[in-house]
């Protein structure tokens, strides 16, 4: 039974929490690669930045292929299946850091502006002609090889922090979580009890009573942040969660089903079939 990698963060110099790696070291160690083939659907439990500085090619993001060229920034999010192009044709770093570095070297109000890191659902990945790649290149890998390694963490993730707010305003994503500060908390919560819950229940009045708010608020909340309904964001997320097992598992249907939370495969199938217009039987063979 094949089933999706889950990748977690490993560092030679065990820090555990960042690494900058250079695309085609990385290309070359693949075939050595032991726990998991980087060319193949996987997924990562940090957040990783794909910058290129040379040649194209793309990268499959979450079933979809983005096409890479010189500044382009792809940003991987915490939860989502990546998997790199066969024969890459392009070069450039791979930035990878987690959760506990963002939380424990990043600011509160950095970290609330941080859209696709914790809001991938709902926002583009992808960045093309980022201007000031190079720059921030060239500082952090200055930085990293510095002789004098006073505070160089905290230098290497202040010069992060700034390139991902720079990245940030050059999305325009940051207007909308300006406008609604307060609700944004709210928000994040919502989406990781969606995350952790979803296969336990779909009601939006549960997650309304587990935040300890009104259905009326929360629904409020979410389409300040998406524009949709809180159903239709639960509903899309279980969508997504299904076509990357569909995709990517190897698991049967029946098994698929149950694994999202479903009783019956039919009560799924017709789940599927509202929501996406196919079949999963359907889709599953679109994929092969």
């Amino acid at each position: 039974m094949n089933t999706i990698p889950n990748i977690s963060f490993k560092q030679t110099d065990n820090s555990r929490d960042f690494e900058v790696l250079k695309l085609s070291t990385l290309f070359d160690r693949i075939p050595i690669i032991k726990d998991h083939n980087p060319n193949k659907p996987h997924r990562v439990t940090f957040f990783a930045l794909l910058m290129v500085t040379s040649g194209t090619g793309s990268h499959m993001l979450d079933l979809k292929e983005y096409d890479l060229e010189v500044n382009t920034v792809l940003k991987i999010a915490k939860g989502q299946i990546h998997a790199f192009q066969k024969k890459p044709t392009y070069d450039g770093y791979l930035i990878i850091f987690t959760e506990n570095f963002v939380l424990n070297y990043f600011s509160n109000a950095t970290q609330n502006l941080l859209s696709h890191f914790y809001n991938y659902h709902i926002t583009n990945p992808i960045s093309n002609n980022v201007a000031f790649n190079e720059t921030f290149l060239s500082e952090l890998n200055s930085e990293l090889q510095h002789e004098n390694h006073y505070a160089n963490k905290n230098i290497a993730a202040a010069l992060l922090e700034l390139y991902l707010l720079r990245l940030e305003r050059n999305s325009q994503v940051g207007e909308i979580q300006q406008a609604n500060q307060k609700q944004y908390s709210l928000f994040n919560q919502f989406k990781s009890l969606v995350e952790a819950k979803y296969t336990i229940t779909r009601n939006v009045k549960d997650y309304a009573e587990m935040m300890l708010i009104s259905t009326k608020l929360l629904n409020q909340v979410v389409k300040a942040f998406t524009l949709n309904t809180v159903k239709t964001f639960i509903d899309d997320y279980i969508i997504l969660e299904a076509k990357r097992s569909i995709s990517i598992s190897g698991l049967s249907l029946k098994e698929i089903a149950f694994s999202l939370g479903f009783d019956e495969a039919t009560n799924f199938t017709k789940f599927f079939k509202k929501k996406v217009g196919i079949s999963p039987k359907e889709f599953r063979d679109q994929q092969l």
